[in-house]
Order: C-alpha cells, then sequence, then structure tokens
C-alpha cells in the first residue's frame, strides 16, 4: 500500500473498529438483565438523537443552503430527512413477522449505523490525506460516539438471542463500513465526493436515526416501565456527547 494512504486508512480502521469496543459490554454479567436493557438503549437512542439534532441536520443544511438558496436547501434537506425517516418503516417491513421487538431494534440500529459510519469512513480518510492532524482529530471524536453506537447494535440482539457470536458479527459488520468508505472514496468517489453529496448522505441517515430512536428504541423501553433508569441512560448520554463535543 502506498505510504502516502496508509496512514489515513489505518485512522479509518481504527475508528471504524472502535463501534466493536461497544459490544464488549455483552461479555458483561449484570444481574439487573432489564435494567442494564433499558440503560443501555436509553443511552445510544439519546446519543443517536444527539448527534442528529445538534451536527448531521444543522451541519448539512447549512451546506445545502450556500448550495441550493434558503428555501429550496430546507425543502430538499426534508425531502432527504423524509426519505430516510420512511425507510425505516420499508425495512421493519422485509424483517421476518416473527422477529420480536428488542431484534428487530438490533437489525434496525446495524443498519443505521452501516450507512452512518460509510461517510464518516469517507470523512476520516479524505480529511488525513489532505491533512494528517485534522483526520486525527477527527478518528478519536468518531471512536468516542462509535463505541455507544455498538452498544446500541449488540445489548438487544445478545439479549433477544443470547448469541455473543451474532451480536458481535452484527457489530463488526457495521463497524467495516467505515473502511469500506476509505476505499470507496481513494478508488471511486474519489473525484465526485463534496460537502453537497455528504449532506445528502447525512440528512438520509439523521432521518434513519431519528426514527429508530423515537419509533423503536423509545417504544421498547418504555415497556419495562423503568423510568428511572431511563432517565438516567439520558443523563450519561448527555454527559458524552458534551465530552465528545
Amino acid at each position: 500500500m502506498n505510504m502516502e494512504i496508509f496512514g489515513p486508512f489505518i485512522l479509518t480502521l481504527i475508528s471504524g473498529f472502535s463501534t466493536l469496543l461497544g459490544s464488549l459490554f455483552i461479555f458483561i454479567k449484570f444481574k439487573r438483565v432489564e435494567e442494564t436493557i433499558v440503560f443501555f438503549l436509553s443511552t445510544s437512542a439519546s446519543i443517536m438523537l444527539f448527534i442528529s439534532i445538534f451536527e448531521l441536520i444543522p451541519d448539512s443544511i447549512n451546506i445545502m443552503i450556500n448550495k441550493y438558496s434558503c428555501l429550496y436547501g430546507i425543502l430538499i434537506s426534508l425531502l432527504i430527512f423524509l426519505l430516510g425517516y420512511q425507510t425505516v418503516y420499508f425495512i421493519e417491513n422485509k424483517l421476518k413477522k416473527d422477529t420480536t421487538s428488542l431484534y428487530r431494534v438490533g437489525i434496525l440500529s446495524m443498519i443505521s449505523m452501516m450507512l452512518h459510519n460509510l461517510p464518516e469512513g469517507i470523512i476520516v480518510f479524505m480529511s488525513s490525506y489532505n491533512n494528517f492532524k485534522l483526520g486525527f482529530k477527527l478518528c478519536i471524536a468518531i471512536i468516542l460516539h462509535n463505541i455507544p453506537e455498538g452498544i446500541c447494535i449488540s445489548i438487544p440482539i445478545y439479549y433477544d438471542t443470547g448469541s455473543r457470536g451474532r451480536a458481535t458479527l452484527l457489530t463488526l459488520l457495521s463497524s467495516l463500513a467505515e473502511p469500506l468508505g476509505a476505499l470507496l472514496s481513494y478508488t471511486i468517489l474519489k473525484n465526485h465526493i463534496n460537502n453537497t453529496t455528504i449532506s445528502y448522505i447525512m440528512l438520509f441517515v439523521s432521518g434513519l436515526m431519528i426514527c429508530i430512536s423515537i419509533n423503536n428504541i423509545l417504544k421498547e423501553i418504555l415497556s419495562y416501565k423503568l423510568y428511572k433508569i431511563m432517565i438516567l441512560g439520558i443523563i450519561t448520554s448527555s454527559l458524552l456527547f458534551l465530552i465528545v463535543s
């Protein structure tokens, strides 16, 4: 591998595989299983909401407005967001009807994170390719929020199926999206990637993540009626998000 791209690609691998760190929690035996599920689901759902509302959507809308003007930029952003939101229902309909709600949460989270990690891989690779220090800083930030994303995938799948192997494998698939993004950006998309393209993807992903957080994860959390644990998870995710930001 060309040394020029070796460093950027290694950073992308590190940021991508940090998602797997979240799956380490399934190897810890928690005494109160229901409280564990509620805490981790509350934390990961809140993280997805915070990332979407405070990072992905504002940054993308600003780029769209600069590209298309205020009115058209907002309309295009709204349409792409709604497309992502509705895609969750399409995916749900394709899942087997006999799957439990907890398993659905894990699978939908995995698909959402894969789509989220793909542009992250592009961003880390291209940033570090042009400015290694900038790429390194982005890599650290992505590692910190990839860990709760890994939790969001592995915890519900493990506690539904009892299979650590399946939970880890699906988390691994999500983490592979970042190095895949790096490969695509260097080999195929190098001359076609720009801020507008990334914004399209981010708006679509934010629609996915908000829909999953509200319509799937929150519904699963409320079914346990452990509201104090839910609030504790939200507070924890708020602190994590402030640290990352």
